[in-house]
């Protein structure tokens, strides 16, 4: 693969949208290892295919009724409960 398969540009835009600010510096070095992961997968195209002899198939267990912790045991170690459940952050 050429140096030039990722550019700078390329980069930035991948940057942009993790909303993520890089410098000068940090652009070249990702330049550098974005190529190098492309490299990477191109090397599965020489991965030979395999011959399947089964289709898969759906191995679902049956549901077992099975004794499981009491209320107070499951919420003993959470960081806040409220009305005998757990509390986590509010999500807006």
């Amino acid at each position: 693969m050429s140096d030039d398969a990722v550019s700078p540009e390329d980069v930035r835009h991948v940057a942009d949208l993790a909303r993520v600010d890089l410098d000068d510096d940090e652009v070249d070095r990702f330049t550098e290892q974005f190529a190098d992961i492309l490299e990477y997968f191109e090397t599965l195209d020489e991965v030979p295919e395999v011959d399947r002899e089964t289709d898969l198939t759906n191995v679902m267990r049956p549901d077992e009724e099975r004794q499981s912790l009491e209320s107070e045991a499951a919420l003993g170690n959470a960081p806040e409960t409220e009305d005998g459940y757990f509390k986590g952050p509010n999500v807006s």
